[in-house]
């Protein structure tokens, strides 16, 4: 059997590295995508892994655009911290480098959701 390698003589080239949420910060993301669904405030999401940015995408509607995304850009953690939340329009709601501190931007929203 032949094996088909890269002009640049490696077998298996790696592919690029992304960057994804571990399962300890998705954990919290997820815990207040519930209580928002149940609240009946959102419906849908997606999840992206590019190369600079992890992104977690929050519906309305699934088939809207986004109405916050919360980011993790690993670049950023020595500055302003990693970790954002970031509106429809463009503005950044909150950021830093506890990802809780930065959720609770949203969990205020909750709260007025139930009144």
């Amino acid at each position: 059997m032949n094996k088909h390698v890269p002009m640049n003589g490696s077998v298996n080239p790696t592919p690029p590295s992304t960057v994804h949420f571990h399962r300890t910060e998705l954990g919290p993301i997820i815990s207040l995508y519930g209580r928002m669904v149940a609240a009946g405030e959102w419906r849908d999401y997606g999840i992206s892994a590019l190369k600079d940015v992890a992104v977690f995408s929050i519906f309305r509607r699934a088939a809207e655009h986004p109405i916050y995304t919360i980011e993790k850009r690993p670049k950023l953690k020595d500055r302003q911290g990693m970790y954002s939340i970031v509106a429809m329009d463009g503005r950044i709601l909150k950021r830093g480098s506890d990802l809780r501190a930065v959720l609770r931007v949203l969990e205020r929203k909750l709260i007025k959701a139930v009144k």
